[in-house]
């Protein structure tokens, strides 16, 4: 017995998203719909899964271009059953472990900050580690960068 279509106005509602981002789900290549005969999209019962997965992922700082990679690991487009998901979030958990470190050290360097960087460019642990610019010379090296782009 075949499970009944879900028009996208449905899947918006049960998902608790706008028919705007199901369709820039679909544009990206996250979701996937049939046209019926009056060339309405519909969709498989199971997008409300794939959507929750990839809005569960977006919550935690994943990407959307992570998670198409991810998806696309799935045969046949299918969507992540729990073992899926498992693996996916295993997957993830480094890159998110990395973020984080990231962002402790750069909260961490913030009180060394004084706010635009420029008054202190040999020194700025933010924009400017390890004076990194300093072998450039004096001046706007930023600027003068930007401006050759």
């Amino acid at each position: 017995m075949q499970k009944k279509a879900l028009s996208v106005g449905m899947v918006a509602k049960r998902c608790g998203v706008s028919v705007a981002t199901l369709h820039f789900y679909e544009d990206k290549g996250l979701i996937h719909s049939r046209r019926n005969q009056g060339n309405q999209r519909r969709y498989a019962p199971d997008v409300l899964r794939r959507v929750s997965v990839i809005k569960a992922a977006q919550k935690v700082g994943i990407s959307l271009q992570s998670i198409k990679a991810a998806l696309d690991t799935l045969p046949n487009q299918r969507t992540p059953n729990k073992e899926d998901w498992q693996r996916l979030s295993e997957n993830w958990h480094q890159d998110l472990s990395d973020r984080i470190r990231y962002m402790t050290r750069l909260r961490d360097s913030l009180s060394g900050c004084i706010g635009c960087g420029c008054l202190s460019m040999t020194n700025c642990p933010i924009y400017n580690p390890d004076d990194v610019l300093g072998s450039q010379g004096d001046g706007p090296v930023i600027l003068d960068q930007a401006s050759k782009e």
